[in-house]
């Protein structure tokens, strides 16, 4: 990514987003802190301004209201016992936030905290927040792992392809009003049976992609800067363009290691 010339106008009130990042010392797993970063660079380059507040154990939800736009890493069994204690505290908050659109990028055990319940390889049924009708199983197979690539025209209303990496042995399954975010071209996706990656709720968007998600696909991440702007804001945006040459290059590589067409 590069630092174009700014449209912000000095002397003007600039526009401005809080960023909620949910338990970002616990929840942080493959380098999800990137998707905090490519947020704030882009909007930057935008001149619009931002304010990071971080959503940990014992935060208010006044804080948590506070937020134009959610993100929520993954982790790993132990620390994702201690936030789902956190969490359902902040249940009631954190579903009226998803149910007024405010929008979230949730990935993997984040992910998988939206739905009814995770049921482990032995059987065991462990509650999850309940906001999305859908649940995960691990069935004790192989984990997914590997490069992915899906065609995310459920959010963007045309064929788009997004980039990844996944790795977790989950299977998420949705229930009705829950739509995958996207078809999986190449790879596993979050049901590897269905051949679909991810969900998409209102303005919530749930995925397995970690590495992370956002640097290889700016789209996505100005996806979401629109979304809470125009929520925030109640009217239409158009973003400035930025030069994403260098994504784009990236994104073609990997595409084209799975014989995938961008």
């Amino acid at each position: 990514m590069t630092n174009p010339k700014s449209n912000y106008t000095p002397g003007a009130k600039p526009y401005s987003l809080r960023i909620g990042w949910l338990y970002p010392d616990l929840m942080n797993t493959y380098g999800d802190r990137g998707n905090v970063i490519v947020l704030q660079k882009r909007c930057q380059w935008r001149g619009i301004k931002t304010e990071i507040k971080e959503i940990g154990i014992g935060t208010s939800d006044k804080d948590f209201l506070s937020c134009d736009l959610l993100l929520m890493g993954g982790a790993q069994d132990t620390q994702q016992e201690v936030v789902a204690k956190d969490l359902k505290d902040k249940k009631k908050t954190f579903k009226a936030m998803v149910e007024n659109g405010i929008p979230g990028l949730y990935i993997c055990g984040g992910f998988q905290y939206l739905g009814e319940y995770y049921k482990t390889a032995n059987g065991n049924k462990l509650p999850q927040l309940g906001i999305l009708n859908m649940y995960t199983q691990n069935p004790g197979r192989e984990r997914l792992i590997g490069n992915i690539a899906i065609d995310a025209k459920n959010l963007f209303g045309k064929t788009t392809i997004l980039i990844g990496f996944e790795n977790h042995g989950g299977r998420t399954i949705l229930g009705k009003g829950i739509k995958p975010l996207g078809k999986v071209l190449k790879g596993f996706g979050s049901n590897d049976s269905a051949k679909e990656e991810g969900a998409i709720y209102k303005n919530s968007i749930g995925t397995y992609f970690h590495g992370p998600v956002l640097p290889k696909n700016p789209l996505l991440a100005d996806y979401l800067i629109k979304t809470a702007l125009e929520l925030k804001y109640g009217k239409k945006f158009e973003l400035e363009k930025l030069d994403d040459s260098l994504e784009e290059k990236a994104r073609k590589v990997i595409a084209k290691r799975l014989s995938v067409a961008i």
